[in-house]
């Protein structure tokens, strides 16, 4: 055999051994405890160094965070954090520097607490972060922190680590984050008394589908419940659309040869347990809205950075579509037709487009810079939930 054959036929065996190796990781994701990993990516804390009970390492003033925890119904412990907006604090600031640090044993006893059960024009938002991380990882706290900023005295936030994630005991699974994400709601709205309409769900990424899933399970109940709005950064459509698209840490694309023989990744798919289909969910929510008038109007805000290589943009496109022809019959390449030519261009910031879709609204933004998780500290993201409160919108009667 000569040197040229030798060659060959090593780069053969070579090839052959990387083909076999992806052929055992992507079998390997067929594994639940796999697919938890890859999906939720709990175990990455991020903040391994940093006490989560002490939230001033996070740049917050002393006590304007108190940390808490909730028990669910079927038995695991939340960790919260409950963000006092600056004015509040500074308000309140001698009775809050008076109180000790860390976690409170019991939430209702605290002065935070007593300000946002008692102020009767009192903002909440429910915040549901993204996989990987904890509640004061990466650019949450300054979300946090921009956030509020628009209603300084007014909007407060309270944040969970979902099940498995930080401090929060159990393991993650569609079904567990759906009753964390009840029990957070149940506790806004019958311990401290905070009405739905005072009420704004806020998710990033994996909190996207979260959000939507609370918000498509109360508006199912014998009695509906309605919050304020909805605002939603870095949207996927669900689970099975993202493998197909999905790339670790922006850069490694998980699936993506699987993606070019699409029987195999259909096939890949079945084996997918927590489906996260945000791409139904979201249009039934809608269908509700539109076949009972005594329900509220909707106002529902998708936010995507179109350099986000996490989550491509193109699922905001597809959530939005999912949404409007839930309300009428409009194919997506229509659709898109009608975008661009109506959608408000704002040059180097993005562009962005508003839609009346049966009764509500539904209003997508793509940035042209954001990645995936810096665009929660802009400013549009702010207004979308100032929007999602009622202000400045053209829909509400809450406008001012």
């Amino acid at each position: 055999m000569g040197a040229a054959a030798t060659a060959l036929q090593s780069i053969i065996y070579a090839l052959a051994g990387v083909v076999a190796l992806y052929a055992a990781f992507v079998t390997i994701l067929t594994v639940p405890a796999v697919q938890n990993q890859v999906i939720y990516l709990n175990k990455v804390k991020l903040t391994w160094w940093m006490d989560v009970n002490f939230p001033e390492q996070w740049g917050f003033l002393h006590n304007q965070v108190t940390p808490f925890t909730l028990d669910t119904p079927d038995g695991e412990t939340l960790h919260a954090w409950h963000i006092l907006p600056p004015g509040a604090w500074q308000d309140h600031a001698e009775d809050l520097l008076s109180e000790p640090a860390g976690l409170a044993q019991d939430i209702k006893l605290r002065k935070s607490f007593q300000i946002l059960r008692d102020d009767p024009e009192a903002l909440l938002v429910l915040y549901f972060h993204g996989a990987a991380g904890t509640l004061g990882s990466g650019y949450r706290p300054p979300n946090y922190r921009a956030i509020s900023a628009m209603g300084p005295h007014r909007v407060h936030i309270v944040a969970i680590d979902y099940r498995g994630f930080g401090t929060s005991t159990g393991t993650p699974s569609e079904k567990g984050l759906q009753i964390d994400s009840q029990r957070l709601a149940t506790w806004a709205m019958d311990e401290v008394g905070i009405p739905p309409e005072r009420i704004v769900l806020f998710g990033q990424s994996l909190g996207t589908a979260v959000a939507i899933a609370l918000a498509h399970h109360y508006a199912h109940l014998q009695e509906p419940v309605h919050f304020s709005g909805m605002v939603l950064v870095a949207p996927f459509a669900d689970v099975e659309l993202l493998t197909a698209t999905y790339r670790v840490a922006g850069t490694v694309p998980l699936l993506e040869p699987v993606a070019k023989f699409p029987r195999l990744l259909t096939l890949l798919n079945t084996f997918i347990r927590d489906k996260w289909s945000s791409k139904t969910r979201l249009p039934e929510l809608i269908r509700l809205h539109n076949e009972d008038m005594a329900r509220p109007e909707y106002y529902i805000n998708l936010l995507h950075g179109e350099d986000d290589y996490d989550i491509p943009w193109t699922h905001s496109d597809q959530l939005f579509w999912h949404a409007v022809k839930s309300s009428e019959e409009i194919s997506f390449e229509d659709l898109e037709g009608e975008k661009k030519a109506t959608r408000l261009e704002m040059g180097s910031g993005g562009w962005m487009v508003e839609r009346r879709s049966g009764r509500g609204v539904i209003r997508e933004e793509i940035m042209k810079y954001g990645l995936h998780d810096r665009i929660m500290g802009y400013p549009s993201v702010s207004l979308a939930v100032w929007r999602a409160f009622g202000f400045g919108r053209k829909d509400s009667q809450h406008n001012n």
